[in-house]
Parts: C-alpha cells; sequence; structure tokens
C-alpha cells in the first residue's frame, strides 16, 4: 500500500460540518456489529470490513452524491477499507483518523470509549 497523506484521511473536526449537512457525507462504519452496539456515530452505515467486497455496489448506491467517510475504532480498518473503495472507483473516499476513539475524545464525548 502507498503511503497515506491528507488527501486519504480526514480529521474528526473536518469530519463534523460534513455531518452537520446530513446530505454532504455517507459515514461508512467498518467496524463489527458488537462494537457498533457499543458506541456509533448517529446515521452510520454499517459494514464490516470483510464485507465490502461483496457489498460494494450498496455501498455505492447508498453513498451516491455524498462524500464517504470510513471510519473504525482507531483508523487503521478503515485505511484498508479506503484502500479498497477506491481500487473499486470511489475515489473520493477518505478515512476519519483516530476513528470513533478520536471523535469520543474531541467532538461528542457522550459516545463511549472502549
Amino acid at each position: 500500500m502507498q503511503r497515506l497523506d491528507a488527501v486519504w484521511e480526514v480529521s474528526v473536526e473536518d469530519v463534523k460540518p460534513l455531518i452537520d449537512e446530513a446530505s454532504a457525507v455517507f459515514l461508512l462504519d467498518v467496524r463489527h456489529p458488537e462494537e457498533f452496539d457499543t458506541a456509533r456515530i448517529e446515521g452510520a452505515f454499517l459494514c464490516p470490513l470483510p464485507e465490502i467486497p461483496e457489498r460494494i455496489e450498496e455501498i455505492r448506491q447508498a453513498a451516491e452524491g455524498r462524500h464517504i467517510v470510513a471510519y473504525c475504532h482507531h483508523g487503521h480498518r478503515s485505511v484498508q477499507a479506503v484502500a479498497f473503495l477506491r481500487e473499486a472507483g470511489l475515489g473520493a473516499a477518505r478515512s476519519m483518523q483516530g476513528g470513533i476513539d478520536a471523535w469520543s475524545r474531541r467532538i461528542d464525548p457522550n459516545i463511549p470509549r472502549y
């Protein structure tokens, strides 16, 4: 995999205004369902990382016209997801740096940390 740069990742502070414009972002949660049940960002679409290849068209249709921002616990799985999404032609996909843990620490402390 190529070295990541700012084009591949986006900070939680940059994601927040996109979420505030409800139609601007498609949040893709690539964690396991148990993690999603523990903590999630409202409106996120759950698709665990291993399921992305078989659900790519579903993701493409659900995200149509919006920026795709993938997230996981700390930002590692979401980077893998973005690599796959870009390979599948969704070149504007980004990974949220630090994942939901960073979101909880810096944006919404009401989201449980685990």
